[in-house]
C-alpha cells in the first residue's frame, strides 16, 4: 500500500494570511498579532474587524463598525417563528444551523457562481451578528421566555448575556466573555473552516459554507469537547476523587477530555487566559471546587502523560461560572468561530480553487460479472 497523509494530517491545501497556529512552541496570533496581545488590548469587535479586514480598526473604524454589527442583530419573523416551534428538547446546535440554513432563503444576496464581494462581506457582517442572536432567542423560548428586545446600546459579549438573562451583565461577566469569544475566533485549518472552505469552493453561498461548519464543529472531537469536561467534573463530584477517576481512564487507556491537542505539542496559548478567568470568577462566586478539580486533573495528565490542557478544558468553568447552561457551550464556540469561519470564505473566493483530493482505493482489484438477481 502507498502511503498517504489519513485525515489530511501535515498536508497544505492552500494559503491564509488569518491566523498562524505554531503547534511545536505553542503560539498562537491572528494576523500577524499574537494572542496574549490581542487579548490584552482589543474587544472581540476588533477581532472581527481584523479578520474580515486584514488589519485593526482604528477609533473611527471601530465605532462604524460596531455600528454596522448592531444593526444586524435582529432576525427575520419566519427565524424566529421555527426557533418559536422548534423542539425544546433540540440540541442547540442543531437549532443553529438550521436557522442560519433557513437565513439564506431570506437574503436575496445569497447566490450561487461568481460571488459578489461586497454582498458576501455584508452578509459575513450579518451573520457574526446574528449567530447570537439565534442561540440565545432559542433558549428562551425553550425555557417558555419571549426574548428581550434587541438593543444597539451593548457590545456583542454584553448583548448575548442580557438575551440570555434578561439582564444587562456585570463588567467583569462580560469582559470574560470578551475574552473567550477573541480566544476562540480562528484557529487556522481546524476542520470546521475546512468544511466551510469546501463548500464555498463550489462557488455555494455564504451561508451553506456557514451550514456545513456548524455542522462540523458540532462534533465531539472538535467543539463539543467543552461540554464533555463540565460533564467529567460533575461525574467526578468532589476533589477528592480526581486522583483515581484518572487513574481509571489511565488503566482503561480513556480519553480524558479537554486535555492534549492534535496540534500543540505544549500548552495550547489560549488556556492560560481561561484559566485565570475562571480563578477569577470562582473565586468572586465562591466555588473554586471546579477549577481545583481541574487544576488536579491538569497536575496528573502532565506528570503521567506529558500532555497539557487545550482551549477546552478551561473554557468549560468559564461558562459554567458565567451561569451559561452546559449545551450552549459549542454554540457559544460556534458564535465566536463565525467570524473565522467568515473570514476564510471571504479569503477562500478571492483566489478561488476546487478542492479535490484523491483517495487510495482497497476495494477488489479483480472486476467481477455481475450475476443475475436470482442467482446471488
Amino acid at each position: 500500500m502507498s502511503e498517504y497523509a489519513r485525515g489530511l494530517e501535515g498536508v497544505i491545501a492552500n494559503e491564509s494570511s488569518l491566523s498562524n497556529v505554531i503547534g511545536d512552541v505553542g503560539e498562537l496570533s491572528y494576523v500577524g498579532y499574537h494572542i496574549d496581545d490581542l487579548v490584552a488590548h482589543c474587544c472581540y469587535e476588533e477581532i472581527v474587524f481584523l479578520l474580515h479586514h486584514n488589519r485593526l480598526p482604528n477609533e473611527a473604524e471601530l465605532a462604524a463598525f460596531e455600528k454596522e454589527l448592531r444593526a444586524e442583530r435582529a432576525l427575520p419573523a419566519p427565524v424566529i417563528d421555527f426557533l418559536k416551534h422548534a423542539p425544546k428538547d433540540a440540541c442547540p446546535m442543531d437549532v443553529l444551523r438550521t436557522a442560519v440554513s433557513m437565513l439564506g432563503m431570506y437574503d436575496h444576496r445569497a447566490k450561487i457562481g461568481e460571488p459578489d464581494m461586497v454582498a458576501n462581506a455584508a452578509i459575513a457582517l450579518s451573520l457574526c451578528a446574528k449567530s447570537a442572536s439565534i442561540v440565545a432567542a432559542f433558549h428562551r423560548f425553550r425555557n417558555g421566555l419571549e426574548l428581550p428586545p434587541i438593543r444597539e446600546d451593548l457590545t456583542e459579549a454584553q448583548h448575548f448575556l442580557y438575551l440570555i438573562t434578561g439582564e444587562v451583565p456585570t463588567d467583569t461577566a462580560a469582559r470574560v466573555l470578551d475574552v473567550a469569544l477573541i480566544l476562540h475566533a480562528d484557529h487556522g485549518m481546524n476542520a470546521s473552516t475546512f468544511s466551510a472552505r469546501v463548500t464555498v469552493a463550489t462557488l455555494s453561498d455564504m451561508y451553506s459554507a456557514i451550514t456545513a461548519a456548524i455542522g462540523t464543529l458540532k462534533g465531539p472531537l472538535h467543539g463539543g469537547a467543552n461540554e464533555g469536561v463540565i460533564h467529567m467534573l460533575q461525574n467526578i463530584g468532589e476533589l477528592d476523587k480526581v486522583d483515581a477517576f484518572v487513574e481509571g481512564k489511565l488503566e482503561r487507556k480513556e480519553k480524558i477530555m479537554g486535555i492534549g491537542h492534535r496540534v500543540y505539542k505544549v500548552l495550547d496559548p489560549r488556556a492560560p487566559h481561561l484559566r485565570k478567568l475562571a480563578a477569577k470568577l470562582t473565586e468572586e462566586l465562591g466555588e473554586p471546587k471546579w477549577l481545583r478539580m481541574s487544576e488536579r486533573i491538569a497536575e496528573i495528565m502532565r506528570e503521567r502523560k506529558g500532555l497539557e490542557a487545550n482551549v477546552d478544558f478551561y473554557s468549560a468553568t468559564v461558562y459554567y461560572s458565567l451561569g451559561i447552561p452546559t449545551d450552549l457551550f459549542t454554540p457559544i464556540f460556534a458564535i465566536s468561530r463565525t467570524s473565522g469561519w467568515t473570514a476564510h470564505v471571504l479569503e477562500q473566493l478571492r483566489d478561488n480553487r476546487l478542492y479535490r483530493p484523491l483517495t487510495l482505493y482497497t476495494g477488489p482489484k479483480t472486476l467481477s460479472p455481475v450475476p443475475p438477481i436470482e442467482s446471488r
